[in-house]
């Protein structure tokens, strides 16, 4: 268990500095990028966007190493051994959807809860963040 904590901390620092690194490059660069206004905020949804499945990935390998190579838990319900499987299991969790098809035993469950809330904090950094760009961006009197 302590090696699921170590990791579970890990992976939120991770996931955290990349999400505000993600997010700082955005802020830097969109301004600069010579296109209409409001089309700036689907380089912003789409930026966002990327940094979630990046961040999706990280908890997903991070399943696979812990099951397949440290032996620190197992998947129940519908899960097949392949990496898509991860992916599935790590986007559902991290958007806190929880479907139940799939679901962890062993140290793994503590992973999964933090990435549940992990993912609900960067969620809402985004929607916070995706709003700022609107003000800024979002022109009524703009003809597209």
């Amino acid at each position: 268990m302590l090696i699921a904590s170590i990791l579970a901390a890990l992976l939120v620092v991770l996931s955290t500095f990349t999400h505000y690194e993600v997010l700082r490059l955005l802020s830097a660069y969109v301004p600069r990028i010579r296109i209409r206004p409001r089309a700036r905020l689907l380089v912003i949804l789409f930026g966002t966007f990327s940094g979630h499945l990046l961040e999706i990935g990280f908890y997903a390998l991070a399943y696979y190493y812990l099951k397949d190579h440290f032996d620190l838990g197992n998947f129940g319900g519908k899960f097949a051994d392949n990496f898509t499987s991860y992916l599935y299991f790590s986007a559902e969790t991290y958007t806190t959807i929880g479907l139940g098809d799939i679901y962890p035993l062993g140290p793994l469950r503590l992973i999964t809860g933090i990435e549940a809330l992990n993912g609900l904090l960067l969620i809402g950094w985004s929607a916070s963040f995706t709003y700022l760009a609107m003000q800024k961006f979002w022109n009524i009197r703009e003809r597209d």
